[in-house]
């Protein structure tokens, strides 16, 4: 399902898009310093799965990895994802736990 779909950081209203059909999944963020806050993640409910919204946390998560700044979740849904996937726990900032 996402991988024929494209990852978009859209900066003028924050957020990564993901297409898929005609629906719009979003992660809204807020950036300062070397810091990104992800504040909010919407998921329609047409293409909403556990596996979609792993793999659009992977693909964020890889985009911010590449920019090599810090990660804030303010986002439960986005926290949780942290705490399954340890990898991403280096990307928090010093004196970030989750």
């Amino acid at each position: 399902m996402i991988d024929a779909a494209e990852l978009v950081d859209n900066d003028f209203l924050r957020q990564y898009e993901i297409k898929i059909d005609e629906s719009l999944a979003k992660i809204e963020y807020s950036l300062q310093d070397r810091k990104i806050f992800l504040t909010k993640m919407v998921i329609p409910k047409g293409i909403h799965s556990d596996e979609f919204e792993e793999e659009f946390l992977k693909l964020v998560m890889e985009d911010i990895q590449e920019r090599n700044i810090s990660v804030v979740p303010t986002s439960p849904e986005i926290a949780k994802f942290i705490r399954r996937n340890r990898r991403y726990k280096k990307m928090l900032p010093v004196g970030i736990r989750i």
